[in-house]
Formats: C-alpha cells, structure tokens, sequence
C-alpha cells in the first residue's frame, strides 16, 4: 500500500455508514464535514459558535444544493470535531489546513469558499496560503486585519448557566430551538482556547485576483482597519444565498 492509499484507508475509517458525513484526521485532530448537493465544489465556513449544520438550519443549503456540492465542515472546537484546550492547536495554519485537508479527503482540487465571521477570517488565510485550491471567495463578517481578542474571551464565562444567558443576551429571538439547544451543548474550555489573538493578513488583499464577493459590512472594516487595496468586488453565483440570516 502506497502512502497516499494509507492516508486515503486512514480518512475512510472514519466514515459515518456512508451517509455522507465523515472525518478527517488533520494533524491528530478529527474535523467532522458534511457533504450535501451535486455541482462544483462550495465550501460553508461558519463562525464562532456555530458548525456546519447551522448553514442547513438557516436555508443556505437548500438554496445551494442544486447547483453545489455543498462541504459543511465543523471547525476545530465546534460541532462534531474534536475540541483541543490547547490554546496552540487553534492558530491560523491548523485552521487552513483543516479545510484543506478536507478537500483532499474528498479529491477535490478547487472549490469556491464562503466563511462567515471565523470562517470570513480563515477564508483570508486560504487566499493567503493555498490561493490555488479556490476558484473564488465570500468573506461575511471578517477582516483579514490583526485584532486583539480578549474583549472576546472575556465574554466567555466557565459556568453553562451563564453561558446561557450570553447566548439569549447575544442572539435573542434569532435562534431556533434546535440552533440554540446545539449551540449550548458547545465545549466551554474549548471556546475560550480557540478565541485566540489574531495576526494580521492585510498583506495578502493586492494579490487576491480571483473572484472576491465582501458582504456590505466588511469593505468598510478592511478600510478603516488595513487601509489597503481591497479585492477586487466580483459577482459569483453563491450570492444570492447572501440575503439570508447571517449564520452564528
């Protein structure tokens, strides 16, 4: 058995009775993805809080589906992936790697890519580091910029109770029973290891030329933020998509 056939046997392992939801071990982590839909490859990342399954409750997939194979992955500390409390298995290298290492599973060599919020920011990351595996990128509720995120962990308390309360405080009435019930089973230490600072990727913007689709709040946050040249803005066919809720 080759090496490649070995890493394939590897991934295969992990598959879920064949009902298209797998894992992928990248690195000793398992990165839990869905994969819903016929047509070129679209990877959905969502943000903090969130998992894959969210872009299904909020109607993204139904919409995209059709015309998309739609990859849904759990990011490392959501969903069903495994759930580091090592502060240092959440930088930015992982995280790509993670969805890289997804398309590899699935033999894909080019995708499209929409991230909202984290997902937004590892997009950056991708067109950064692996521009050759994306044909075009979304980028929702993101910055490529360097930020400080304490503010962030400090909104992360220890007790479920008031975890709770932040989750009502933050989202109110736009959560559903069924968002709000997997969103409280989240893993505590984990969400506060993974709300790690982050480096900056503004320098990666003049060269972005593929296909680039800004939701209307990000191009002002890059302006004032980075205070460079922006991607350029080109329409691609996911945006439509883009009028739906904005997923956690």
């Amino acid at each position: 058995m080759t090496g490649s056939q070995f890493a394939q046997a590897n991934c295969n392992a992990w598959r879920v009775g064949g009902l298209g939801m797998p894992f992928v071990t990248n690195r000793g982590v398992r990165i839990h993805y869905e994969t819903i839909g016929n047509g070129p490859a679209l990877v959905l990342h969502h943000g903090t809080f969130g998992s894959g399954a969210t872009w299904i409750d909020l109607g993204y997939v139904d919409t995209l589906k059709a015309d998309h194979q739609v990859i849904l992955p759990d990011s490392r500390g959501h969903g069903q992936s495994d759930k580091p409390h090592d502060p240092t298995a959440y930088d930015l290298a992982r995280r790509t790697s993670d969805v890289l290492a997804v398309l590899d599973d699935l033999g894909i060599q080019k995708a499209d890519y929409f991230g909202y919020s984290l997902g937004g920011w590892i997009g950056f990351g991708l067109a950064k580091h692996a521009p050759d595996r994306f044909r075009s990128f979304i980028f929702g509720g993101s910055h490529p910029c360097g930020e400080n995120m304490q503010p962030f962990r400090d909104l992360m308390p220890r007790d479920r109770d008031a975890f709770a309360a932040m989750v009502d405080q933050i989202f109110g009435d736009r959560l559903t029973a069924v968002i709000r019930t997997r969103l409280l089973a989240s893993d505590l230490d984990a969400l506060r290891a993974l709300t790690q600072d982050r480096e900056s990727n503004a320098d990666v913007l003049p060269s972005m030329t593929m296909p680039c689709e800004p939701m209307p709040t990000v191009v002002p946050m890059i302006e004032r933020k980075a205070g460079e040249a922006r991607p350029s803005s080109k329409q691609i066919t996911t945006s439509s998509a883009m009028a739906r809720p904005s997923p956690p």
